[in-house]
């Protein structure tokens, strides 16, 4: 089985909204790149997860939200779009955390459980995953997550230990 069929069956979308949804930005030129654990999976051995962290080029954020709620049901946070469709568990996260708009121009092509997308450099994957375990209001089990793929990080590239504090290599498995 092909991967993005292996993410598809898992993640149930059968109405197809990884492919509109990059369809759609293709179409409309949408400046993009993928964060959070698809990215990380971009970069190593991938877990599957049904979610896929997004953000969009600042300078386009509102022609992507109007045309996004054409398309998908689009419900607005603090930080952040998410994206859904009936007959779907994939959720998609738009970040609109200003942090992460300077990573969009960094972004290079990586294969992301099979599809050829847009990907943060490894680098910058690294320091989101340490902005969200930093964030006292995220859920303890996701701030979990954000250790574990911090460490699969470390794994590959152990050059990069000297970007994360000694703080959070204390906790590290």
């Amino acid at each position: 089985m092909q991967a993005l069929t292996y993410w598809k069956t898992v993640t149930k979308d059968h109405a197809n909204l990884i492919e509109q949804l990059f369809a759609l930005f293709a179409a409309h030129q949408i400046r993009y790149y993928v964060i959070g654990g698809q990215a990380v999976n971009a970069y190593v051995d991938p877990l599957i997860s049904l979610d896929l962290d997004l953000v969009i080029a600042l300078d386009q954020i509102e022609q992507a939200e109007a045309l996004l709620a054409a398309a998908f049901t689009v419900r607005r946070f603090p930080y952040s779009l998410h994206i859904s469709l009936p007959n779907s568990n994939v959720r998609v996260q738009i970040q609109t955390d200003p942090r992460y708009f300077e990573f969009v121009d960094r972004a290079e092509i990586q294969e992301v459980l099979g599809l050829p997308l847009q990907v943060a450099r490894i680098e910058d994957v690294l320091q989101g995953k340490i902005w969200a375990f930093q964030d006292p209001a995220r859920r303890g089990s996701k701030r979990q997550k954000d250790l574990t793929d911090i460490t699969r990080i470390l794994k590959y590239y152990p050059a990069l230990r000297s970007c994360v504090s000694t703080e959070i290599l204390a906790r590290l498995l």
